[in-house]
Formats: C-alpha cells, sequence, structure tokens
C-alpha cells in the first residue's frame, strides 16, 4: 500500500472521493519520517487497519496537516486513532471545521519540528481554497493539493469529461485548474509564492490528483504556472 517515493518520504493512494456536481477524485497521501523517527503525514487519505500498520512501522505519527480547506476529509479519523498528534490546519480550514481542535495554523514559515526538513509556502489570493505547497529537501519533492492535477483522458465521460478538458484537468502535463486560475484574485500575493517555490531545487513533484513527476520538477513547475506571470 505504502509505496517508497525518495528517501524518507512513501506515498499510499486512497479511495475515490466524490466531489461537487459528481466529480470522483483519486486521494493521495504522502508519509514523511523526519530525524529522530517522527513521521509528517500529508493529507491523510482513509484510514485503514493495513494503512494503520504500514504506517507505524515506519515512526511514531506525529504531526498530521491538512494543506488546503478541501482536503480534510479523513483527517479526524487520524486525530482520533492518535490523539497526542499536532493537527495542523491550511488558512480558513478552522473556520470549517470547527469540530477539530487544531494545534496550529500553516503559515509561510515552516514550523519547529520539521524547519530544515521540509519548507512551505503558502498560495494567497485564491477564493477557491488557501493552499499550502510543501518542499522535502532531501528527496527534491514538491507536494501539491490541488493546484496542479493531472487525470488521464479517460478519466471522465460524457458531460463531465468535457469540462474537464475545459478546466484543463486532462492535459498532456500538469497544470493549474481553469478553476483555480480564475479564482486568483490577488495575483501579487500568489506571484510572491510562487517565486518561492520555484527558488527550492525541485527534481520531484507529488500531486493528490495526478501522476508523480521523477524529474525536472522546478521546469513542470514553471511551465504550470506560467500564466500566473506578469505580461
Amino acid at each position: 500500500m505504502l509505496k517508497e517515493f525518495g528517501p524518507d518520504i512513501w506515498i499510499a493512494d486512497g479511495p475515490e472521493v466524490t466531489a461537487g456536481l459528481g466529480f470522483h477524485y483519486p486521494t493521495r497521501m504522502a508519509v514523511i519520517r523526519l530525524t529522530g523517527g517522527d513521521l509528517f503525514i500529508w493529507s491523510p487519505t482513509r484510514l485503514t487497519d493495513a494503512l494503520r500498520a504500514e504506517v507505524e512501522s515506519l515512526g511514531q505519527i506525529r504531526h498530521l496537516v491538512a494543506p488546503n480547506s478541501l482536503h480534510d476529509v479523513f483527517i479526524a479519523d487520524w486525530k482520533r486513532a492518535w490523539p497526542d498528534a499536532h493537527l495542523y490546519a491550511a488558512p480558513g480550514l478552522r473556520e470549517k471545521r470547527k469540530d477539530l481542535a487544531f494545534d496550529s495554523e500553516l503559515t509561510d514559515a515552516a514550523q519547529t519540528p520539521w524547519a530544515g526538513e521540509i519548507d512551505q509556502a503558502v498560495m494567497l489570493g485564491n477564493a477557491i481554497t488557501t493552499e499550502v505547497v510543501f518542499f522535502h529537501v532531501k528527496s527534491g519533492t514538491v507536494l501539491f493539493t490541488d493546484l496542479l492535477q493531472q487525470f488521464p483522458k479517460d478519466w471522465f465521460s460524457g458531460w463531465r469529461a468535457l469540462i474537464a478538458k475545459w478546466d484543463l484537468m486532462t492535459a498532456a502535463e500538469p497544470s493549474v485548474p481553469r478553476k483555480f486560475r480564475l479564482a486568483f484574485t490577488n495575483r501579487r500575493a500568489a506571484r510572491a509564492a510562487l517565486a518561492r517555490i520555484l527558488s527550492w531545487p525541485a527534481q520531484k513533484v507529488l500531486m493528490a490528483h495526478g501522476t508523480p513527476v521523477n524529474q525536472d520538477g522546478r521546469a513542470l513547475i514553471a511551465r504550470a504556472f506560467r500564466w500566473l506571470k506578469p505580461q
């Protein structure tokens, strides 16, 4: 179930979830082992007994991270399973999930437990969600949640396939969906975050909805966000 993606980083694909208008999305999470053995869980998927056993074999679950306000479906189950783990919210999620007691809100500054091992940048200015993008230094991996997506061309059918094509969800390479592009009401803030992301020596790119990229990650990100640069 867990697949090694690089040194001290693993991924696991979860079940599909249904969003608005009946669109089905695959789910993916990442597990990063920090120095000392503590685990950083990014965008956790459905918790099963098998997944729990695999994750626990890697280290202590200490940090549960919801990287935007759309990826919170399963995080409460993980918190119940590991009540001592710290729960981190992307900006805006606390207001949505008042039933959860978050320990911290994610900012542009890496939290102390993973500073120097994982960097982060908050993509501000989007009306749909505020996403926190992470960079795992050891593996050279940038982690995007919804801002980069790529579905197989035959993933959707009928009218949903037409919408997905218009939205660039089924483009030839990972792209920023058109709905997210249109939702950036503060592009200056977004450009500042993008500059930070492009400063990372990215080799790989991991997405919640898309085939992982194993090389030339920074060039891919630059192409995907070319539309955001000033004209």
